[in-house]
């Protein structure tokens, strides 16, 4: 009995240590798609590979706008800050300063009135103001920039939190660096975007363990996507792995004792 109690110990500590095991290939990104060892995109998927599609502003997103005109008079009138050394811009003020996007899709702006901005680009935002204040004033510059620039990477990721977009369009690799990559026991084969719509949230899984991920869909990350990294199954069983050791253990201990008294 003794040599079973020593046997069951052995299978606990096997078991335990097997779970706690992370294969390379689980943890490799863009691996081969057995299309042979030289496998690379050809030219042709190159000129393929998703093009970013430009943010498109929805409801309850904030815009700032800033018109600079030669005329400092008529930017004090449209900018709610001055214009110049004493009136820097940074993201929190951004913020407070900005124009929220209504439920109906429109900003409102002083001594023009409403501008419905809803499903159309930066770009096509500045144009549209472009034509509107020239009615106003000439030589007007203006810029248009969305306050809500942001993304979200939460799950098994070595750093989860939001973080703030510095450049135009990041693809999700440069996304899981701003979290200091995926966590040993993450998923890399099943990976969420979750991304708002104007018709509600959604939901895109993909892998990053496929070379195809760099021309698809998902390679590319818009403002306000939520990122989720899911956690390999083993995860649950290696993080409770002292609490499952110390139950087998005592099982086996159980088993032994009763073994003794038997024997008596």
């Amino acid at each position: 009995m003794r040599n079973f109690k020593i046997f069951g110990l052995i299978i606990v500590s096997f078991t335990i240590a097997l779970s706690s095991c992370v294969s390379k290939k689980q943890l490799t990104y863009l691996q081969y798609s057995g299309k042979g060892k030289d496998y690379s995109l050809k030219e042709e998927d190159s000129r393929q590979s998703v093009t970013p599609s430009d943010y498109k502003v929805m409801a309850y997103d904030n815009l700032f706008i800033r018109v600079i005109t030669p005329d400092p008079q008529w930017s004090a009138i449209f900018n709610t800050t001055p214009v110049g050394a004493g009136g820097a811009v940074t993201e929190e003020s951004a913020s407070l300063l900005g124009y929220p996007v209504d439920v109906s899709g429109d900003i409102e702006i002083p001594f023009v009135g409403k501008v419905a901005v809803a499903g159309k680009t930066l770009t096509q935002i500045k144009n549209d103001l472009d034509s509107i204040f020239k009615n106003y004033v000439t030589d007007a510059s203006i810029s248009v920039r969305l306050v809500n620039n942001f993304i979200s990477v939460i799950g098994e990721v070595n750093a989860p939190g939001r973080y703030n977009l510095t450049k135009d369009r990041i693809n999700i690799f440069e996304a899981l660096s701003l979290a200091s990559d995926l966590g040993a026991y993450s998923n890399r084969q099943k990976i969420q975007i979750v991304r708002p719509s104007p018709y509600g949230p959604v939901i895109k899984e993909f892998s990053l363990t496929d070379r195809s991920i760099l021309t698809s869909e998902f390679y590319y990350i818009m403002p306000n996507d939520i990122i989720y990294a899911m956690p390999l199954r083993g995860r649950s069983f290696q993080t409770n792995s002292a609490v499952w050791t110390l139950f087998l253990t005592t099982i086996t201990s159980a088993m032994g004792v009763i073994a003794f008294f038997r024997t008596l």
